[in-house]
């Protein structure tokens, strides 16, 4: 509703406040998938995240977001700047590709690490057999 309204004042050619209505409109449009993007980046910096929901169309890319970003901004006919959400979108997508490759670092770490333990492992009971340490049955057999 707010929404319409917004339309109708902006093209109506109010001024400033027809504008600013259009805004407050435009905002309340896009305010609920802010707040998504906002929550699923949360959840990814906090450690909680196991997986973003996948879009029904399939995966975007944010390169795709900027040009349909543009295409809305010239349909609307107000001159609003999205370039900053652009750049905080992808700035948002620079940390989480940071961050998955800190994981996949750690998680190679300790793939050589776990295999270094077993090869080890491996290594001292062979020279606990060798030397006889090592119990093969049940004492007294």
């Amino acid at each position: 509703a707010a929404l319409n309204g917004a339309k109708m004042a902006a093209g109506s050619g109010g001024g400033p406040a027809a504008r600013e209505l259009f805004a407050e409109g435009l905002l309340q449009f896009l305010r609920p998938a802010v707040r998504q993007l906002d929550g699923h980046v949360h959840a990814v910096r906090s450690g909680g995240a196991t997986g973003i929901a996948p879009h029904p169309l399939g995966p975007l890319p944010l390169s795709a977001l900027s040009p349909e970003l543009c295409r809305i901004n010239e349909d609307q006919k107000v001159a609003l700047d999205l370039d900053p959400y652009v750049k905080k979108l992808l700035n948002a997508r620079r940390r989480v590709v940071l961050v998955n490759n800190i994981l996949q670092n750690a998680q190679e770490r300790l793939r050589r690490l776990n295999h270094s333990v077993a090869k080890e492992t491996v290594r001292r009971k062979a020279m606990l057999e060798a030397a006889g340490g090592y119990p093969q049955g049940l004492p007294g057999k």
